[in-house]
This record gives C-alpha cells, sequence and structure tokens, in this order.
C-alpha cells in the first residue's frame, strides 16, 4: 500500500536566492539559513525542455586587432604590445612549442577554423617486422602520477597522446599489446610504435603541456579551438586565473583536464565546448565565485582514468565556490558534476546530467550547497574499478559528508541509485569537522524503474547520522517497486515513511 501523502498542487515553487561569497571565510547563509516555499512537484524542471543551443568557436564575437599568423611565435607578437591589447589568430592550426603567457586585460581571439595545437608531426617511420616505429621523438622523463582504471600498468599517467589523421589512438603499454588502433611509448628506448601502415596519413602526437598559462587577472579567451596538448594528470591545456573570461571555444582531445581554473577567482566559462579530454573536461581549485555556465560538457576520460574515484568525467570542484548552471554535461566516463573537498557557497541548477558513467552530482565532505532545478538522468552505469550498484557507490545524486545541503526541484531519472546520502569518517576541514548535517532532499521528482537500486541513507559504524540530520520531504516518486534504504536496511514505502522519511511525500 503506498501513502500518497500530501496533494500536489502544481509544479515545484522555488524561491531561489543566488550564492555569494566573502573574503571572510565565513559560510554564506544561501544553503541553510534560507527556507524556500516548496510545493510536491507534478511537471519535471524547465530544465527538462531546455535546449543548451550552439557553443564552441562558431558563436564567438568576429575577432578586430593585432593579427597572429600562423607559423609565427604567439609570445613575440604579444610580448610586442602593450598589456590589454586583442590578439587575432589567424585561420588555420598554430603549433605551439611553449605555453602562451597573456598579461592583464589582454584578448586572445580567433574563430571558426583558427587552431591551436600542442602536437608534432611524425615522420621517418621505419618498418619494424609487421609494426612501424619512429625514435628520438619522446620527452624527458616528468613525474608521473594519477590514479588508473588500470592500476597496475598505470597507463593514463603518461602525457602523450597519438593521432592518426586526426583519430585518437589508444595507448597500450607493452609491444605485445599493440594492434590496429594503438600504440606504444617505449620511453626507455625514446621510441613510438604504430601497428598500423602510416604512409600517407598525417601522424601527430601531443608533446606541449600547456596552450595556455594563468599569467594575469582579467584576460579573455574566445573562439580557439585548442587540441593535441599533453596535460599531466590534474593539469589544464587551458589554465584561467582571476577574473578571466573564457567563452566560444572548443577544448578537445587534451591529455588531462582541458579547461583548468587555478586559483582563479571571479572567472566565467560560457557557451565552450569541451569534449574528448583524457581526464576531465573542467577541472576548479581554490577559486572563489567561478560562475560555469551553459557549456557542452561531454566524453571526458579517453585516456583511462579511474571512473568511479578520481577526478574523471565532467566538471570537478575542489575547495571552491560558485555557480554552475544550464549545462550539458553528458557521456563523460566518470562523474558528470563533482564538488569535493571543503567546498562552499556552491549552487548546481539548471544543468542537463544524463549518462555519465558515475554520479550525476556528488557533493562529497563540503558546505554550504543548492543543488536545484536539473535534469540528472541514467548516471551510474559504469563498470570497472570501485563500480557497483550499492548506495556507497552513489546514484543520480549523492551527498557525502557534507553539512548545509539542500537538495531541490530536480528530476532524478532511471539512474543507478536514485538520491544517495552518506556518512562516513572524513575528519576537519577549514569550516569544522566534515559531518552529514543540514541536508534536506524536498520538491525533487525521483524516477526508480527496474534499472535503478534504491534511494536512502548508508553510514560507516563510527559515523552514524544524528537524529534529524537529513530530511526528505514533498518528493514525488514514481516507482515499480519499493526500494529504500536507511540503517543497512532494505524498506518498502510504507517502512521508509515509518522511518520519519516523506511524510509527506507522494508516490506513483
Amino acid at each position: 500500500m503506498r501513502r500518497r501523502g500530501v496533494a500536489a498542487g502544481g509544479a515545484v515553487l522555488v524561491l531561489l536566492l543566488a550564492g555569494c561569497s566573502d573574503d571572510s571565510g565565513a559560510p554564506s547563509p544561501t544553503a541553510s539559513a534560507v527556507t524556500p516555499t516548496v510545493t510536491v512537484p507534478t511537471a519535471p524542471p524547465a530544465a527538462a525542455a531546455a535546449a543548451l543551443g550552439p557553443t564552441g568557436p562558431g558563436t564567438a564575437t568576429p575577432c578586430r586587432g593585432t593579427a597572429i599568423p600562423v607559423g609565427a611565435d604567439p609570445q613575440e607578437v604579444i610580448d610586442g604590445q602593450p598589456a590589454g591589447t586583442t590578439f587575432c589568430f589567424a585561420k588555420g592550426v598554430h603549433r605551439i612549442s611553449r605555453p602562451i603567457r597573456p598579461r592583464a586585460r589582454d584578448t586572445l581571439g580567433g574563430g571558426a577554423g583558427v587552431v591551436l595545437t600542442g602536437s608534432v608531426q611524425l615522420d621517418g617511420w621505419k618498418r619494424d617486422g609487421d609494426r612501424w616505429v619512429v625514435r628520438g621523438v619522446l620527452p624527458a622523463p616528468y613525474e608521473l602520477k594519477g590514479q588508473c582504471e588500470d592500476n597496475k600498468t598505470k597507463s593514463c599517467q603518461r602525457g602523450e597522446q597519438v593521432f592518426v589523421d586526426g583519430k585518437h589512438l589508444t595507448r597500450v603499454m607493452s609491444l605485445g599489446q599493440l594492434k590496429p588502433g594503438t600504440f606504444f611509448g617505449d620511453y626507455s628506448a625514446n621510441a613510438v610504435y604504430v601497428a598500423d601502415d602510416p604512409d600517407g596519413s598525417v601522424v601527430e602526437m601531443s608533446r606541449t603541456p600547456t596552450a595556455i598559462e594563468k599569467s594575469a587577472k582579467n584576460v579573455t579567451v574566445t573562439g580557439l579551438t585548442i587540441e593535441h596538448f599533453a596535460s599531466r594528470p590534474q593539469g589544464g591545456a587551458l589554465q584561467v586565473g582571476p577574473g578571466w573570461k573564457v567563452v566560444a571555444n572548443e577544448v578537445r582531445w587534451n591529455h588531462a583536464v582541458g579547461i583548468m581554473v587555478i586559483e582563479g577567482d571571479r572567472a566565467e566559462l560560457s557557451r565552450n565546448t569541451v569534449a574528448d579530454n583524457g581526464q576531465l573536461g573542467i577541472g576548479q581549485y581554490k577559486s572563489a565565485a567561478v560562475r560555469i555556465t551553459g557549456n557542452l560538457v561531454t566524453r571526458n576520460n579517453t585516456d583511462g582514468f579511474w571512473i568511479a574515484d578520481w577526478e574523471s568525467g565532467g566538471i570537478k570542484s575542489t575547495r571552491s565556490s560558485g555557480e554552475v548552471s544550464g549545462n550539458d554535461i553528458v557521456a563523460n566516463r566518470g562523474i558528470g558534476m563533482w564538488s569535493d573537498i571543503a567546498e562552499y557557497d556552491r549552487r548546481i541548477t539548471g544543468n542537463r546530467i544524463r549518462a555519465n558513467a558515475a554520479d550525476g552530482i556528488r557533493y562529497e565532505i563540503s558546505y554550504q550547497a543548492v543543488i536545484d532545478q536539473n535534469v540528472v538522468e541514467g548516471n551510474g552505469f559504469g563498470t570497472g574499478r570501485g563500480s557497483g550498484g550499492s548506495l556507497w557507490d552513489g546514484g543520480g545524486i549523492n551527498v557525502n559528508t557534507s553539512a548545509g545541503v539542500q537538495v531541490r526541484g530536480n528530476l532524478v531519472k532511471s539512474n543507478r541509485n536514485g538520491i544517495s546520502i552518506q556518512s562516513r569518517t572524513r575528519g576537519d576541514g577549514p569550516r569544522g569537522t566534515y559531518v552529514l548535517a543540514d541536508v534536506v532532499i524536498e520538491g525533487n521528482l525521483v524516477v526508480m524503474d527496474n534499472a535503478t537500486a534504491s534511494t536512502g541513507v548508508v553510514e560507516n559504524k563510527r559515523s552514524p547520522s544524528k537524529p534529524g540530520a537529513v530530511t526528505f520531504r514533498r518528493n514525488s516518486y514514481q516507482l515499480t517497486d519499493n526500494r529504500f534504504a536507511y540503517q543497512g536496511k532494505t524498506m518498502t514505502w510504507p517502512e521508509w515513511q515509518q522511518a520519519g522519511f516523506d511524510e509527506d511525500s507522494v508516490t506513483t
């Protein structure tokens, strides 16, 4: 028997207040002190019917300024002009052999057909049995780091990628594994091997780690395609600093992070296509009041980083604040949107987060967040090391040992789990001990079909959730079965309500 609770009087009604932050380090009242008005939903949020629209260089404003011709050293052109100049890259392929360092208020612009590449062409191939080899092209040794899906060979730690006529080859870790569509880099012998005859093809290898460095404040980057950079794990092909505007670019096929905001307070990223990067689409670190809006973030983690639990997938932010809104975060091999470690004043709103291999949204060991009006659908079905179907493995939305979090007005549909709330022992952070507290799940439409395991709260023995730490209220569930969990028990809908959750919610 399903209890229907209060009658639904209309679509979700929410009083939305934008988050803010100041230099004092004190939490804002955005997520915990404001009580919105929310009713049981009868329809999905507006994001379900919204379309992202065009992104990438084709949407950039035409560039007018000092020209950077194909073949020129961009840094020499930039250094020859005063700070605050607009530079326009000419249409064509610009091979970047050292990171570009803009000055304060510079604009680096382009348009459709302007490509900055970190690759070099590989010539001089010689046949070696049933394979081909070129020698003397690999870089000097460098520090290796990163967690890979394959934690034995650790193939993701190397930055170089190989492309044949623009097609990305998969790295293998021994000559015996070489087959069509793959390459092997023998760093001890400084040799690169491929299985396909390279004659008549353009073969390129990413070599330069970074396209543009965060060398100054208030820089604009627009209309550029940035590809084939050998960015190191956790490093970005495009670094973003304070006050930067990164608008209408395509950042693709770089080894680690496509766009990395590093101590970049008040930066803005909008209308970018961030696709097919080896580790992560967008990263944010120690950056306050950043706005990531209206971007397409898709198919990232092409180079085998750990899907379940190491900075792979769509967007990851750490020790930061700001807004992530109106983005399409789709089909990434990892978590769609991940806030982790001392996040605060975070707003995740109006995004369409679909078909990512791990959680759709994960908010972990952090403080003060509003997660609202998102479409979170079909996430969490990845396989591999650490992936699974329990609530410990996450869900469409996962709140992990965080405080002051409001999850409201979202469509959470057909994920591996619905909403997963976790209480773990995680130590202390800059705003106090990481603990599950003041988490409110309300006004969400949760669709749990035959592919969905459950929704609920899980806790380890050393960190039981305190009474009242988590509130489920005024939600609407569409169920094909009764699958809820609390205190180690699987529960039916009536049992879930008897445990004190969703007493005024409805099911169909």
